[in-house]
């Protein structure tokens, strides 16, 4: 019976694709195997629709891996500003570099050594065999979950190791092994158009009659997951400050979030009842620190801003303070920045919601 229905599903999802589908993207029907790749590891926890301005930033600015390997990382951090998870950015940058010294710059054409790449798993890795080369390698994403666990019945836990292996193994099994590049795009184009997280639109689906979740009224209980992402808060409190028209910025080096970005000096706290008690008392009055002696001009604090991630969400405040031109003790850590140098380092979204025109302006009226 499976073996029956999946045939079905791919005979109905590549008629959908090529009779329905309308999605268009720019990586879609591309050849060029460094641009394949640059969009799977763009759009890895990424929606396609804010993936889909960093692709265009990154071809336009690096249009081979070779201008890419030779780009200095901060420049690639940069140009990836915003689109987090910055891990996913380290390892392009050390792959384009790894391709282009141990390949000569010609991307590897097998399943095993595209697997084998800094920063590629298993779903990037049949993405890529397939659409550059197409590979007989089913994708298995988020989208490849649903659309499967609804229409065959499956409730494995799509995050548990029976049930990725359980899945796996249905993908391939309804693979069309000679066009798999064409079957792939369909069935990640069927989930993000049709078989939708929320609000799916089984009216319009061409496989509603065999679909186990539409016949049963399970849509919205598949597919399972069995694990909970716990969430965490964090208490930050920066300081902006500036002498003789330049700004205090340091590189968070710790293995923590935003490695390898730049942000103002920070006091992180460890609950919100110090934190808010912190911001409270320096509203009117700033305590010596080790950013700060007492010879300092207070400006002000600015409003809560939040950021939320993952697996936690950042709440932050930041000090505005001028410090005198004459010398102080201060760290040793710190880099001093023109507003105008300011603009080409890359910061986490949270500095940008902080240090905004306004804050610019309460400066320039009082340097």
């Amino acid at each position: 019976m499976m073996q029956l229905n999946s045939k079905y599903f791919q005979t109905k999802l590549l008629f959908w694709h090529a009779t329905i589908n309308n999605r268009q993207l720019p990586w879609k029907e591309e050849t060029n195997v460094y641009f394949i790749w640059l969009s799977e590891i763009i759009l890895q926890q990424t929606r396609a629709a804010q993936g889909l301005k960093y692709y265009k930033r990154f071809t336009t600015a690096y249009p081979t891996i070779h201008d890419l390997a030779k780009t200095p990382l901060e420049e690639v951090y940069k140009l990836w500003e915003g689109l987090g998870y910055y891990n996913r950015c380290r390892n392009l940058h050390a792959t384009a570099q790894k391709i282009v010294i141990e390949f000569n710059g010609e991307f590897p054409k097998t399943y095993q050594t595209i697997i084998d790449l800094k920063g590629v798993g298993p779903y990037t890795a049949s993405a890529i065999a397939s659409f550059a080369y197409n590979l007989p390698h089913a994708v298995v994403d988020g989208n490849v979950f649903r659309v499967l666990s609804r229409f065959f019945g499956i409730k494995e836990a799509i995050d548990s190791t029976k049930g990725k292996k359980l899945f796996e193994q249905i993908a391939n099994d309804c693979l069309a092994k000679n066009a798999s590049a064409n079957y792939n795009q369909a069935i990640m184009d069927f989930g993000a158009t049709i078989c939708k997280p929320d609000n799916p639109l089984c009216t319009n689906c061409v496989m509603r009659r065999k679909c186990f979740a539409y016949q049963n009224e399970l849509v919205k209980s598949l597919p399972f997951k069995e694990k909970k992402v716990k969430q965490r808060s964090r208490w930050f409190v920066y300081y902006i400050l500036c002498k003789k028209g330049k700004f205090a910025v340091q590189e968070r080096k710790e293995k923590d979030i935003w490695q390898h970005l730049y942000q103002f000096p920070l006091l992180e706290f460890t609950s919100e009842k110090e934190w808010k008690k912190f911001v409270i008392k320096n509203a009117t009055t700033l305590q010596a620190t080790d950013f700060l002696t007492k010879n300092y001009r207070m400006l002000g604090v600015t409003k809560n801003v939040s950021q939320k991630l993952s697996h936690q969400t950042i709440h932050a405040v930041a000090v505005l303070a001028i410090l005198p031109s004459t010398k102080i003790k201060e760290p040793l850590h710190f880099e001093w920045k023109t507003p105008s140098q300011l603009k080409k380092l890359p910061f986490p979204r949270i500095i940008h919601l902080l240090f905004n025109k306004e804050v610019l302006e309460v400066f320039a009226r009082v340097v």
